[in-house]
Order: C-alpha cells, then sequence, then structure tokens
C-alpha cells in the first residue's frame, strides 16, 4: 500500500515525515540529512540539481539558482517588489501579471520549483520507506491567502503527488505538540520561518487540536533578517572601497551566505567574524571583506522587524479572547525563533513565560503533518483537528464595499449563505466578485475571482433573492455559488484561478515534470557510467605498471588503445551507448591482466621460472633455487 506522508514545505528548508509504528518520524534525504534545502538550481549543462546539490553551486551559478520559491508562490508580480529585489535571480512579470522566475530566458512559476522540492523529498522517502510516497498533507503559513493554499496544492500535483489535505503550520506544530496530552491546555504557536510569520492561539488536549485565532504577516520571514545584515556588510564595504557588492550578483549571493551563517552564530555568542576573501577586484588588485558583527548591532538593524511581531501577537490574543495569564504554554517553530531578540519579545508578549523547548523547531511542523496524514488515513484514531479560516471572506457590494460573509477565524469546514437582491430596475444578471481581506472598501481586498448569474427575471430592484453560498473546505479551498430563488438558476466557481495556473499550466507542468524526471534520470545514469569507465581505465593502467614488460604484448596494445579512448569518452561526456561498452571490453582486458598476474606471483605460466628476467643479484634475482640466502655485490675500490 503506499505511504502518505507529511511535508513542511519550507522557505528555507523543507522536512518530510511519516507515521510509522504508533508515532511521526522525520525521514532522512539521499544524503542522510534530516532537512532539504529548499532550492531549485538548473546548471550551464542543462542538470537540475534539486536540495543540498543546488545549494552547493550557488556562488558559481547565482542566476540560475532558485530559492525562497515559497515567498512568490500563488502571488502577482506586484505584490512582491521587496521580495524580488532580496534574491540574486531575476523575478519578472509573467503572463496576466503573475511572478515568474527568469533562468537563461526561460520562465518557471514558483509552483513549478516547489514541485522540484516536494519531488525530491518523495522520492528520497520512497527509497528509504521501500514503498513509494504518492500521498501527502501539505503544510502551509496560517496567513496564506486562498490562492497560495491553491498555488500549494498545485505544486503537489506537479509533483506526481495527492494532496490530502492543506493544513496550517502552527495547527501541525501543535497537534505533534499535543498528541499526548490529557489535559487541557491553551497554547500560544510562534511561528517565524524563513519566509513569512505565523501566530495560533489553540486550545489542546484529550486528542482535540482546536483552533481559537490566528494572524500573520506573510511578507516577513528569516530572510529579511539576512537582508539587513546584508545592507549592512555591503554598506561598511563600499564605505571602504566605493565598490557597491550587490550589484554583483557572485558577490550578492556569497554576501547572503555569509550573513545567514553570522545570524545562526549570533544567537550563541555575542560577536561574530564574517571574513570574505576575493569578494571582487578593482583596479589596485582583489578586494577582501573582513568584519565584526556584535549581537548588538544585529539587534539594532533588525529592532523594526523583530517589532513586526507584535501586533500579529496582540490581534491573535484579542481574537481568541485571552490574555497573558491564559497561556500556558508557547511553542516557538521555525529556524528565526533562535534569534535571541525574537525569544525575548515572546517573552515580554506573555508576562515572562519561558518558551517550551522540548520541540525541535525545524521538525516539529512536518511531524504533525504526518500524524494528519496518519489521521486520514485511518491509521490514527482519536485525533481530531478543528482550523480556522485566516481571512474575512465576502463579496463586494453597491457602494464599492465589502459583505463579510464567514468572518476570519471560522472553524473550517464551513458553509454560510446570505441572501441578497438587485441594485437596479430589471436588471437581467448580477456579478459576483469574491473577496478576500478585512479592509471595508472592496478595492483594498484581494478579488479571488468573479462570476456572473444571468437570466434574472425582470422585477423592480430590490425583489428579485439572489442566495449567494459560501463554502470552505478542510484544506481551506473556497467554493461560491450564486442561486435566484425564483428561476433557480445556478451559476458557481471554484476559487482556483487564484492560483495563478489555470488547469490546462497544471497539466503542461506535470508532463514536463515527468519528462525532466527521465532526463536527469538518463543525465545520472550516463554520469555513473562515465563514473564507472573512467574507475576501471584506472584499474587497467595500475595493472600494466604493476606488470611492466611481463604483460604479453598484444594485451599490453589492446588495454592502451582501450583505455586512450575511454579517457576520451570521459572527456567528451560520451553517452551510454558509447560508454558502456568500452567499460566491458576494459572489464575482460581486466580480468586477463588480473588473472596473468595471479599466475606471475604463483609462478605459473607465463612467468620465467628460472629468475632469468632479474637483471641483478639482488633479492628478486635468486628465483631458481629458493635459496633465501642475501648475497652481498662485490666491488673493486680504485
Amino acid at each position: 500500500m503506499a505511504k502518505a506522508v507529511g511535508i513542511d514545505l519550507g522557505t528555507t528548508n523543507s522536512v518530510i515525515a511519516v507515521w510509522e509504528g504508533g508515532e511521526p518520524s522525520v525521514v532522512p534525504n539521499s544524503e542522510g540529512s534530516r532537512t532539504t534545502p529548499s532550492v531549485v538550481a538548473f546548471t550551464d549543462t542543462g542538470e537540475r540539481l534539486v536540495g543540498q546539490l543546488a545549494r552547493r553551486q550557488a556562488i558559481l551559478n547565482p542566476k540560475g539558482t532558485i530559492y525562497s520559491a515559497k515567498r512568490f508562490i500563488g502571488r502577482h508580480f506586484d505584490e512582491v517588489p521587496g521580495e524580488a529585489r532580496a534574491v540574486a535571480y531575476d523575478v519578472v512579470e509573467g503572463p496576466g501579471g503573475v511572478a515568474r522566475f527568469k533562468v537563461r530566458d526561460k520562465l518557471y512559476a514558483p509552483e513549478e520549483i516547489s514541485a522540484q522540492v516536494l519531488r525530491k523529498l518523495a522520492d528520497d522517502a520512497s527509497k528509504q520507506l521501500g514503498e513509494r510516497v504518492t500521498e501527502a498533507v501539505i503544510t502551509v503559513p496560517a496567513y496564506f491567502n486562498d490562492a497560495q493554499r491553491t498555488a500549494t496544492k498545485d505544486a503537489g500535483r506537479i509533483a506526481g503527488l495527492e494532496v490530502l489535505r492543506i493544513i496550517n503550520e502552527p495547527t501541525a506544530a501543535a497537534l505533534a505538540y499535543g498528541m499526548d496530552k490529557k489535559q487541557h491546555e491553551t497554547v500560544l504557536v510562534f511561528d517565524l520561518g524563513g519566509g513569512t510569520f505565523d501566530v495560533s492561539i489553540l486550545d489542546v488536549g484529550d486528542g482535540v487540536v482546536e483552533v481559537r485565532s490566528t494572524a500573520g504577516d506573510s511578507h516577513l520571514g528569516g530572510d529579511d533578517f539576512d537582508r539587513r545584515l546584508v545592507d549592512y556588510l555591503a554598506d561598511d564595504f563600499q564605505k571602504e572601497n566605493g565598490i557597491d557588492l550587490r550589484k554583483d550578483p557572485q558577490a550578492l549571493q556569497r554576501l547572503f551566505e555569509a550573513a545567514e551563517k553570522a545570524k545562526t552564530e549570533l544567537s550563541s555568542v555575542t560577536q561574530t567574524q564574517v571574513s570574505l576573501p576575493f569578494i571582487t577586484a578593482d583596479a589596485s588588485g582583489p578586494k577582501h571583506l573582513t568584519d565584526s558583527v556584535m549581537r548588538s548591532t544585529f539587534e539594532q538593524i533588525t529592532s523594526d522587524l523583530v517589532e513586526r511581531c507584535l501586533g500579529p501577537v496582540q490581534q491573535a490574543m484579542a481574537d481568541a479572547k485571552v490574555g497573558e495569564s491564559d497561556i500556558d504554554e508557547v511553542i516557538l517553530v521555525g529556524g528565526s525563533t533562535r534569534i535571541p531578540a525574537v525569544q525575548a519579545l515572546v517573552r515580554r508578549l506573555t508576562g515572562g513565560k519561558e518558551p517550551n523547548m522540548s520541540v525541535n523547531p525545524d521538525e516539529v511542523v512536518a511531524l504533525g503533518a504526518a500524524i494528519q496524514a496518519g489521521v486520514l488515513k485511518g491509521e490514527v484514531k482519536d485525533v481530531l483537528l478543528l482550523d480556522v479560516t485566516p481571512l474575512s471572506l465576502g463579496v463586494e457590494t453597491r457602494g464599492g464595499v465589502m459583505t463579510k460573509i464567514i468572518e476570519r477565524n471560522t472553524t473550517i469546514p464551513v458553509r454560510r449563505t446570505e441572501t441578497f437582491s438587485t441594485a437596479e430596475d430589471n436588471q437581467p444578471a448580477v456579478d459576483i466578485v469574491v473577496l478576500q481581506g478585512e479592509r471595508e472598501r472592496a478595492a483594498d481586498n484581494r478579488v479571488l475571482g468573479r462570476f456572473q448569474l444571468t437570466d434574472i427575471r425582470p422585477a423592480p430592484r430590490g425583489e428579485p433573492q439572489i442566495e449567494v453560498t459560501f463554502d470552505i473546505d478542510a484544506n481551506g479551498i473556497l467554493n461560491v455559488k450564486a442561486r435566484d430563488r425564483d428561476t433557480g438558476k445556478e451559476q458557481g466557481i471554484t476559487i482556483t484561478e487564484s492560483s495563478n495556473l489555470d488547469r490546462g499550466e497544471v497539466e503542461r507542468m506535470v508532463q514536463e515534470a515527468e519528462r525532466n524526471r527521465g532526463q536527469d534520470q538518463a543525465l545520472r545514469e550516463a554520469v555513473d557510467a562515465r563514473n564507472e569507465l573512467d574507475a576501471v581505465a584506472y584499474q587497467v593502467e595500475r595493472r600494466l605498471a604493476e606488470l611492466g614488460d611481463a604483460a604479453p604484448a598484444h594485451e599490453k596494445a589492446r588495454a592502451e588503445m582501450l583505455v586512450s579512448d575511454a579517457r576520451a569518452a570521459v572527456k567528451e561526456e560520451a553517452g551510454v551507448e558509447r560508454v558502456r561498452p568500452l567499460t566491458s571490453e576494459l572489464q575482460q582486458v581486466l580480468a586477463g591482466l588480473v588473472a596473468h598476474q595471479g599466475a606471475a606471483a604463483t609462478g605459473g605460466p607465463g612467468q620465467d621460472t628460472t629468475g632469468g628476467g632479474a637483471t641483478g643479484g639482488g633479492p628478486s634475482g635468486g628465483g631458481g633455487g629458493g635459496d633465501d640466502e642475501v648475497i652481498d655485490a662485490e666491488f673493486e675500490k680504485d
């Protein structure tokens, strides 16, 4: 039976976990690591790298290495100006104003990049578990809107996965934490990841995880802290040398990696050294960047980012109607919560309460997703998850205002119906504009979709009764229907086009992913075959050197010719059809040389047993008689 897994698709790193043996556990990737960098690279040779391999070559390939794709998924280009400036690769406006990544004149959707990460996680887990992974529960930030949720589901589909459920990251964390809790607790989950910030208040205990409120900022994350450090280091270097490193993609990539490392180190030490030799050069020669960064300096340049966490926490507490004293536990999720200033803010907001350190902030979300996967597959009993919708949903009504039908923090799944009427006499149709957000003016909220209900019976304004029904499923995906009570005419929409991909585009990406999978596999086979050929050629060369003149002349000539061909094939990156026959022939030659060498060592055929081949009277020259005495050479002194 195919395995269902839980996946934390993160901005910086991703994790996959599975429910096995009565508990959730993280599945390591093929490199043996429990976390996989959410990085995809396209090399000059056309190879596609994912994870640690992609991250390692980022400095030499800054324009072809895509990271932090989660910050762009399901978004339009005009929504992400700050995020686009913070990366070394090119973010451009695609068809319909959507955000796209441009690599070597080809456009990639964020969903495609995320799908590559998901596929690596699933493929590696399949090898580890010994059975194919085809179903997954994928987590998203609680404050992701409908478009971002649907886009994440599309990424799963492109990766060849059936997405059983999309759940909120703080909810998954609380699920992992509260799995074995018998007593009821009010838990605050503070989730500051690489690209998003969420906070949720939940009631946990006795197998029930109920979300009471959620809030967040989907434009705030660890990447922003890195950017501040990059700007600080680049400004210092510019003052000293007059060169702006941010204009050089390779130097910028090195700066980002150094900033991330320094940020991590400053969580445990009060001062760290940033050293980047040969970062750039001018007419006077190479330039080196060496700078000391103190924790106090880092806290000063990022203080406004830390303070931005304040509003969502206060809003979530107000929505849940809880105070500092009502919170029993604080769970920190995401690598950025290791920053001391962030932990100090959490203590300040919760009346000095120490965060619960019993959970791993990098893994707890994936573990919770694995539990939910177990629940959906019937492997986990007596666990109930009650999540909420993070933003209000409604329609545009006369005067350009938003009329809310489902308020934020409503438990899902949910179905609500409101009745509206026409604004003009004999109006034949009504436009239904579906909105998401908290603003009163319709134009200030996000338009999720629009459709038209036609063939309304002519009547004075206010008389027709139009029922509008909003239905949110357990994944947080919205369906909207409008029905004319009088005629029974009905029209509906599933808010999926807001994912920035139509169905045809998703199908194209699924097929392309399959094609690329085959190409990547063929590329890997060719590389492995060339490596094997190179290794066999080396072994043949070594045997020839060991045998020397004792090697039969005809075999030696054939071996040298094949080794020469092998070296040429490796250098020219020849295909499998040329490499494998060469490998086979060399292996036969190697077997013959090994046999010949073995026979020589035991005094068998093919070896001159009289010792006539020796050129001196040393130890190796006493072959025939078996005399072990050492004969000293005689010499005459002039």
